[in-house]
């Protein structure tokens, strides 16, 4: 069934499911190598692989360490400090907006990523990338639902969906950010949605619905358009 959501949408990436843990799961292998950010393990976990990590493989993105309270070594937490400066020095973020950017509120201990078709708990998080299109098609099947984005479309930093999802019990659309757009490779024509994974049987009946409902309205359009 978790296969329906990139078939019904013809997803070129896969969904990723992110599930945190108190403890380091048993059945599952670290991640090889510690990542130069947060969103790369996105990446990895579309790319097919399943994996876990600690909070110490996150030290390499500051930011993604802020979003998911992790707690910083004096050098990286350094580092924070001089990369919000510059934003701040580059007009790109005001320092008192800081206080007000999504972070999980228990401290991180370990989290699993994996493929959404590979995972067998329910993920705290869902995170698919796709076009407009696509995402239009999700966040119309999230509001049947009754788990639609409540406060518009999220941006920097990406990251932040995470906290943002779990704390509101709701989808979240975000348009991404510079820094995942690097680190992800993600296209310029792609942004993101996630929503919680405890809701994914309830998206995944509203989606069938809707993708159907858009396929007859297009025609439904195309054929009212060719008359004027």
């Amino acid at each position: 069934m978790l296969e329906q959501i990139q078939q019904l949408l013809n997803l070129e990436t896969a969904p990723v499911a992110v599930t945190f843990h108190d403890t380091q799961p048993d059945d599952i292998s670290r991640v090889e190598k510690a990542e130069a950010s947060g969103c790369t393990y996105w990446r990895r976990a579309a790319e097919g692989k399943t994996f876990y990590t600690e909070a110490s493989d996150h030290y390499n993105c500051p930011i993604g360490c802020y979003t998911h309270n992790i707690a910083l070594p004096d050098a990286q937490m350094k580092e924070l400090e001089d990369t919000l400066g510059l934003m701040g020095e580059l007009g790109y973020i005001a320092m008192e907006e800081v206080p007000g950017i999504p972070t999980r509120e228990t401290p991180f201990k370990s989290a699993v990523y994996a493929p959404l078709s590979d995972t067998t708990d329910t993920p705290d998080v869902v995170i698919i990338s796709g076009t407009p299109r696509q995402m239009m098609l999700l966040t119309e099947a999230a509001t049947a639902a009754g788990i639609g984005p409540e406060n518009g479309v999220m941006g920097r930093p990406t990251c932040a969906a995470i906290p943002a999802v779990i704390q509101g019990g709701r989808s979240v659309s975000s348009l991404g950010c510079i820094g995942n757009r690097v680190y992800t490779a993600l296209s310029d024509d792609d942004f993101y949605f996630a929503f919680p994974g405890k809701h994914i049987n309830a998206l995944i009946e509203k989606l069938e619905t809707i993708v159907n409902a858009n396929q007859a309205l297009e025609e439904y359009h195309q054929q009212r358009q060719s008359v004027f």
